[in-house]
């Protein structure tokens, strides 16, 4: 038996598990069906990690953390899990080939990803101008024009944080009525810099080789349609969680889930099922962070060695 299993190989995963070997566990697997990295991997740049100040790409940022999380005895199995079930006083983590594995405790590490628009252009120039994280693209844009998608919290939220670095921001929606809250859009009513263009969508991004240069957009209401020049768009439209390993055969999660499918945790990365931790963007108020999620992937195997210890 297992004393822990990772499941998933981004910085939380990786993460946990350095720290896991590191502090004395000898039984420690990463399950992760591809290579080891993270949605990080598929980023141009990165510059935002504290103490590495070359700018790297994602995959380039990511290749050592591999070498030195494998240095202490980290194990790396390449399959899929299907899902994690409690058994009497352990856990089994169910793979795609019907293999099951026992461990004394688990962290899931499995991530999420930003929700996609579908509008002609959006995969050709992600990465190239198109984005869906303002905290860590939005310095690149400093005194530039951009446009943000969306009407919930996080777009808003996003664009008045843009206005602080761009020299405008256009928030774009198809509905005139916001889902946002009413205080976080009156602050956004309130920057100058950001200007509404409701009900409006994104019929094509538009750009050349050096990224993004422009939107052609639909006035939904009027059937018309017209051009912006932006030098980048933020894509806000939501975040999907891969929750799939949290789910039991009968439906419901092995844990206390909030309305968005994310893991409830405590400071400790605990769940509310003893030994069975959870940490990076699959928890609750997750940053969306490398930094964060190595953080909380560090916390989870604290965590975990403080319980098998308890439990011997």
């Amino acid at each position: 038996m297992l004393e822990l299993a990772i499941i998933g190989g981004g910085p939380a995963g990786l993460s946990a598990g350095l720290y896991a070997t590191r502090g004395g566990l000898k039984e420690v697997v990463m399950f992760e069906k591809g290579m080891p990295g993270g949605q990080i991997t598929s980023s141009s740049e990165m510059e935002n990690y504290p103490g590495v100040a070359e700018v790297k790409s994602g995959f380039d940022f990511m290749m050592p953390w591999q070498e030195q999380c494998f240095r202490f005895g980290l194990k790396h199995e390449m399959a899929e899990v299907v899902r994690v079930k409690r058994k009497e006083n352990h856990f089994v983590v169910v793979l795609s080939n019907q293999k099951e594995v026992e461990a004394k405790s688990v962290i899931v590490a499995t991530g999420g990803s930003p929700k996609r628009s579908g509008v002609k252009g959006e995969d050709v120039y992600w990465g190239k101008g198109v984005s869906s994280c303002a905290t860590c693209d939005g310095f690149f844009y400093k005194n530039k024009e951009v446009a943000v998608l969306g009407g919930g919290d996080t777009a808003v939220e996003e664009s008045i944080y843009l206005a602080k670095i761009c020299s405008k921001v256009t928030l774009i929606h198809r509905r005139n009525a916001f889902r946002a809250s009413p205080v976080t859009l009156e602050r956004a009513k309130n920057e100058a810099k950001i200007e509404f263009l409701t009900p409006y969508g994104i019929e094509e991004i538009c750009g050349n080789d050096s990224g993004v240069t422009g939107l052609k957009l639909k006035n939904l209401e009027e059937e018309t349609i017209k051009e912006i020049k932006v030098d980048g768009i933020f894509v806000l439209i939501g975040f999907n969680v891969n929750n799939s390993v949290l789910m039991q055969e009968d439906g419901s999660a092995i844990c206390a889930t909030n309305e968005y499918g994310q893991a409830i945790v405590n400071l400790k990365m605990e769940t509310n099922i003893p030994g069975l931790f959870v940490a990076g963007d699959l928890r609750i108020d997750a940053p969306k962070q490398v930094v964060c999620a190595a953080a909380d992937g560090a916390t989870a195997a604290l965590g975990a060695i403080e319980y098998i210890e308890h439990h011997k």
